[in-house]
This record gives C-alpha cells, structure tokens and sequence, in this order.
C-alpha cells in the first residue's frame, strides 16, 4: 500500500498513534504494546481501543507483531509513511552547523574534503558514513577489441585515455564467431574512437537503437556489443566508508550472518556504488528503507543520501547507512547540511 492510500485510510487518531508508535520503538528499540502507547499518546484512550487501532495498522501493513512480544514495531512500508508523511523535520542547532563548517575547511586538499565528509557523517550520526567520489571527468575511447571466450562470454579489451587499458567479459544472446567480433569491433572504433564513453551510451546507441529495423546483422551484433561493453562501470576506490563498526551496536544488526553481509558489502563496495549511482542520477535527496535499495546485505538498513557539487555541475553524493530504526528527524537535515557545506567548500575551491 502507498503512502497516499495509507493517508486516504488513516484517520487523525490512527496516525497520531502510529507516530507515537515509530517514535516510541526508534528511542527504545522494543515493541511497543497498548498500555504503552495508551499511555505515551495523551488521548485519553483505554488499552482495548488502541489495541483495535493497532490491529488496524498491522492489518495495512504499518505495523508487525513479532513472535517473541505481544508488541508491534513497524515495518519497512509502516517506515515509508512515517518518513514521507508524518515526519517533522529537526533543524541542525547552530553549533553543530559550525563545527560542520569548520571541519569542511575549502583549504584542504579534495581528498581531505571527502573524507572529512564521510567521518564527520559517521561521528555525527553514529552510524555509517559513506561518500561517492567525484568521477573521472571524461573516459575517452581509443579502441576496442573482442574475443570470443565461450558460447556466451566474450572478452572486451578496451583502451581509453591515453593508454589505460581496461579487459572486462560480458555475456551475449549468442554465440558469435571472430569474424563477426572483428567486424562489430571495427564497426564500433569508425563511429565511437576519440569519444567519450558516456557520450557514447547516451547519443550513439540511441541513434543505432532507433535505426534496429533496418540494420544488418554485423550492425545489430555491434549494437549487443557496444550496450554491453561501453559501460562505465563504478570503480571500487570510488566510495569512502567511514563507521562501520557503529553498526555492531545496532540490536537489529546483531545477528552475525547479518552483520557478515553487510561488512562483505562494504568491503566490496560494488553494491553500494550501484546504490549510490541511482541516487547520483536522481533529483534531491533519497532515502532506501529495508528491502527498497534491492540489496539483501541492506534488506535491514535504511540508506539516506544527497547530492554535491560544484555550482556547475553534480559531482557525488554522501550520505549515511544504518538500521531502519534511526532517527530520520535528526539525521536526514545532517545529510542534507553536509551535502551543502561540502558543495560551498568545493566551490570556493574554484
């Protein structure tokens, strides 16, 4: 159910309740009953009756009732409505904007910025920092190249820059022979060489895209290669991950398995730049509760970003990962003012 049609079915007593609920389980990290939230509320209502509302939220899919209380605690969906519905945002106080500030010092060196960010996220919110590096401007396409490896597989050898030389293996619809490889291979170098790679992706294969109809069979088997090949993958050292190790003391977190798989997934990284690329293409900030970012190592986290840059351009985005039982009113403005403070630092740089 969406956050529109929960607020449709909700009336003012259910969701002020719900409120009390999330904001009661997000300070204490157990279940909240009735007597509890009968009590918390000020409504004046007996157990019986919030006991019926609460039942009503469990019934939408706000609320579960997990086996070992006769508590509820909201779920990833009940989450999404707190946030886009019933949340009210806490202004940073001016001695945190400052410290920020002072931390964010433009006389440092670029690197030294981006990890100040991330640290300072972590510091802040006692949870997980973390920061997309800006992006090597351009990647410009020399040559390719393509070997067949198997039925499915072909090897992609790439050389871009100047002599950087990149080899990565992709699968295909089919199997295909080398003269076929050779001639989709120079197909690619008389269209693409001298190109940057993502003008590539974005106005030339559009072109051949458009063109499928009346393309022959070595231009269609260029255009399986080039959308396979050509694309500018995210590089591990691209993402700074600052406070791991505050995620221990997350109860939710506990369970080593995991524990193990989100400390895999930092380690890797490759999962949270394809996260935080989404959030990179996105407008404003974006926030993954539980199973939304569509990862299984974050099926337990809530992931807060927002972007920086330059007055040109974006460049990243930073942000924070922790349990979906965080504190969204404090930590959503410190995301928000560090993507800030970050970008006036960057540009007085300039």
């Amino acid at each position: 159910m969406s956050a529109d049609s929960n607020d449709a079915r909700l009336n003012e007593r259910a969701q002020f309740l719900f409120k009390a609920l999330v904001e009661r389980y997000i300070r204490d990290g157990q279940p909240v009953g009735s007597r509890t939230l009968s009590r918390d509320s000020a409504l004046n209502l007996s157990p019986a009756t919030v006991r019926n509302v609460m039942a009503d939220l469990e019934e939408f899919g706000l609320l579960r009732s997990p086996h070992t209380s006769a508590g509820r605690v909201p779920t990833d969906q009940g989450y999404r409505f707190f946030v886009d519905t019933l949340l009210r945002i806490e202004p940073l106080e001016g001695a945190q904007v400052a410290m920020l500030k002072e931390q964010l010092d433009p006389a440092q060196n670029r690197g030294a910025l981006m990890e100040s960010a991330s640290s300072l996220l972590s510091d802040i919110t006692h949870l997980a920092g973390v920061i997309m590096l800006p992006r090597q401007e351009q990647v410009t396409l020399r040559q390719v190249e393509f070997l067949s490896l198997s039925e499915d597989q072909v090897l992609v050898i790439l050389v871009v820059n100047e002599r950087e030389v990149q080899n990565r293996v992709i699968r295909t619809g089919r199997l295909y022979g080398p003269s076929e490889l050779q001639q989709a291979a120079n197909y690619l170098n008389s269209l693409c060489a001298g190109k940057d790679l993502k003008t590539v992706r974005d106005e030339i294969l559009a072109e051949l895209r458009d063109a499928r109809e009346s393309m022959n069979a070595m231009m269609l088997a260029a255009v399986e290669m080039a959308e396979k090949a050509l694309v500018t993958e995210p590089d591990a050292d691209e993402v700074m991950v600052a406070g791991q190790t505050n995620l221990m003391d997350a109860g939710e977190l506990g369970d080593m398995d995991k524990l193990r798989r989100l400390f895999e997934a930092f380690n890797e990284k490759r999962d949270l730049l394809h996260l935080l690329d989404q959030s990179l293409h996105a407008t404003g900030m974006q926030i993954f509760i539980g199973e939304e970012s569509g990862y299984n190592a974050l099926d337990e986290c809530s992931v807060i970003t927002a972007p920086y840059g330059s007055d040109e351009e974006v460049l990243g985005v930073l942000g924070v990962i922790g349990p979906t039982r965080m504190a969204y009113e404090r930590v959503i403005p410190i995301v928000d003012i560090t993507a800030r403070l970050l970008s006036a630092a960057l540009n007085k740089q300039h």
